[in-house]
């Protein structure tokens, strides 16, 4: 009969702690997905939109 009192008192304490390994996880999944994911460097490659797009932008790989 030990075990059924002992399950309401400390519900609540595992309950909490359940939730804080559940919040740590996801926060580390985003972390290792944001650094997966490097979207600045994306953006400062794009062509300037003003600017005609010649052949030698596309077949020159040395050219920024």
């Amino acid at each position: 009969m030990g075990i059924h009192y002992d399950y309401k008192s400390t519900r609540g304490d595992k309950a909490m702690k359940k939730e804080a390994k559940r919040k740590a996880r996801i926060e580390q999944r985003r972390a290792r997905k944001s650094n997966a994911n490097p979207k600045e460097s994306e953006q400062e490659n794009m062509h300037d939109i003003n600017k005609p797009i010649t052949l030698e932008d596309l077949t020159n790989p040395d050219k920024n």
